[in-house]
């Protein structure tokens, strides 16, 4: 039996993805130079950016691998997707261990 990825995300769901990601525009001739600097970036918003694509493509290719079983796709295209899951997967994990080595960082600072 098949134990699919959507079941594992108990918590996962209520880290959204910003509603409006922040679109790079093309300069337009009567944009003045104050309103051609971009505005900061949250890092919370990026960090849902990223949790909330790497979720999607972990169900794309848990969809794909499903689908390729059952005959419906590809395996070049079930591959595909799930090398696209693994890259995604492998991002993730590399975020968090950057974000847990910076804590423990932090923690060992002298006051």
């Amino acid at each position: 039996m098949l134990n699919p990825i959507s079941a594992l995300d108990f918590n996962i769901d209520r880290l959204s993805p910003p509603t409006a990601a922040p679109a790079v525009r093309a300069h337009a001739p009567t944009e003045s130079a104050a309103s051609a600097v971009a505005k900061p970036v949250d890092f919370m918003d990026v960090l849902a950016e990223v949790s909330g694509s790497a979720i999607s493509d972990l169900r794309a290719g848990e969809a794909a691998s499903i689908a390729g079983m059952e005959g419906k796709m590809s395996v070049q295209q079930v591959v595909e997707a799930v090398m696209s899951a693994e890259k995604s997967l492998q991002t993730a994990l590399a975020v968090r261990d950057k974000v847990v080595s910076a804590y423990q960082e932090i923690g060992r600072m002298a006051i």
